[in-house]
């Protein structure tokens, strides 16, 4: 099963939603096609959750569903809620106002057995279809509603949340005037404190869909000064980064000097002989494969293959490993999921390599970041979910950077170019502390050490864990 679980709900879609809900923000819960037509998996993903919005896609080209404010519990009781309604867009209708249907009786708004508004009723006997019966709580036209098409091709559910108003100070400090030329001159000037090296290897390691290669892509724009693509980048539904790659910046006439390799790798997923596998992962980090090696997630390689270094050295191995998690699908990382990036960190520890986590699409995850994104760290639902993607990898929260790659631009943006450089420093201190690890010969807790090395103070001996 491919564990890129994304929205079928059009960015326009989404926002007049939104604009029906106070502008709160659309957290994807739950997609049939991946969780199961049936009602016993609706409640697995969904129950007191609080506020919520279903949605059906038939192959008529609607989009219909409703919204409550009130949990689902399983109780079995009719709820009343005087926020709920009915909507519906006509997809055949390009960009026409949504329908909205209001209760007639919101003393019975739905019942919290299953997503049952009475007048609609979702996942219908553990099917992909709907009962329709208008009347009662909600008097609509059905030809409006859903066109007569019961069939779904889809169905969804989002838990809906209010981002709050921002936090009175930033809770980390961003100096975004100047700060572009001073990021781009930091990460110049920055040198491994091992002769042997010349550039820091950085992997990155995270779902299919989470942004690894555009988070490439968005950094070489930075230094470009324009938005280009190199790295193999989009949607779909396995990954589409094949190989293993090397990306290298080009110096340019501002900054001389590029210190650090970018790795990317087949993207995590779920299932059995499929993504990235441990035992590659392993060999990866420990310097024994090529650039354009091709992977085989049912074969790992193997010493005796093309591609695999046999004597590799200190400048071939990986100096920091970057887990990469998108800011929308936070709350959907599956335990599969979670279990296998626990696998992944254990092997990384063992081979003492620090670890960050960039969480991406920061923009599309807060409404008050879209609108500017130096709200990032005033965005107390962007806190939150630094704060859970913390809990749920076992790292430090000083570990977990925010940023907003490159996708839709076309000129980069000063505000966005500092939060991606930043990103880049945070990565080239966790991998100096990689190498003073070496250098001291003791073991230390990574974690602490990146916790350090942010804070930007110098150790004199090992920190023990």
């Amino acid at each position: 099963m491919s564990t890129s679980i994304t929205s079928r709900l059009s960015d326009w879609q989404k926002k007049k939603l939104r604009s029906f809900l106070n502008h709160a923000n659309l957290s994807l819960l739950f997609k049939a096609s991946v969780h199961g037509y049936n009602v016993n998996a609706f409640h697995q993903k969904c129950n007191r959750q609080g506020s919520t919005v279903v949605v059906a896609y038939n192959n008529s080209g609607f989009v219909f569903g409703a919204y409550t404010s009130k949990d689902y519990g399983q109780t079995n009781t009719n709820i009343a809620d005087d926020k709920a309604f009915l909507f519906s867009f006509n997809g055949n209708k390009v960009k026409a106002d949504p329908m909205r249907v209001v209760s007639g009786n919101p003393q019975y708004a739905f019942t919290d057995s299953g997503p049952n508004f009475g007048s609609l009723v979702f996942l219908y006997n553990n099917t992909a279809t709907v009962y329709s019966n208008p009347g009662g709580q909600y008097q609509f036209d059905p030809l409006l509603m859903h066109g007569n098409d019961l069939q779904l091709v889809e169905f969804e559910v989002y838990r809906v949340e209010d981002c709050g108003a921002l936090m009175e100070k930033p809770w980390r400090n961003v100096q975004w005037n100047a700060e572009r030329r001073k990021g781009l001159s930091t990460i110049s000037e920055w040198k491994p404190s091992v002769s042997s090296v010349e550039q820091a290897r950085i992997l990155m390691v995270g779902p299919v869909g989470a942004g690894k290669s555009s988070f490439f892509n968005s950094i070489n724009s930075v230094f470009k000064g324009y938005v280009s693509g190199q790295a193999n980048t989009g949607t779909a539904g396995s990954s589409l980064t094949t190989q293993f790659r090397t990306y290298s910046i080009k110096p340019t006439s501002s900054v001389s000097h590029i210190p650090f390799t970018l790795c990317d790798t087949m993207g995590l997923e779920e299932g059995l002989n499929a993504g990235l596998d441990l035992d590659d992962f392993s060999n990866i980090l420990r310097g024994h494969i090529q650039d354009r090696y091709q992977f085989n997630p049912s074969m790992p390689i193997q010493p005796d293959m093309p591609y695999f270094i046999n004597s590799a050295g200190l400048k071939d191995k990986i100096h920091c490993v970057v887990y990469v998690i998108d800011a929308c699908k936070v709350k959907i990382l599956s335990d599969k999921m979670i279990d296998k990036f626990a696998v992944f960190r254990r092997k990384a520890n063992q081979l003492n390599v620090p670890q960050l986590v960039l969480l991406t699409k920061v923009d599309e995850a807060c409404p008050l970041v879209a609108e500017d994104l130096k709200n990032v760290y005033q965005s107390h639902y962007i806190n939150r979910m630094m704060q859970e993607v913390s809990a749920q990898l076992g790292v430090s929260l000083s570990a977990v950077v925010p940023v907003k790659n490159y996708s839709k631009e076309v000129d980069t943006e000063p505000q966005n170019d500092i939060l991606l450089l930043n990103a880049v420093i945070q990565m080239l201190r966790a991998a100096e502390g990689y190498f003073d690890v070496l250098q001291r010969g003791g073991k230390v807790c990574l974690d602490q050490v990146i916790s350090v090395l942010q804070n930007n103070v110098c150790f004199t001996a090992p920190i023990r864990c």
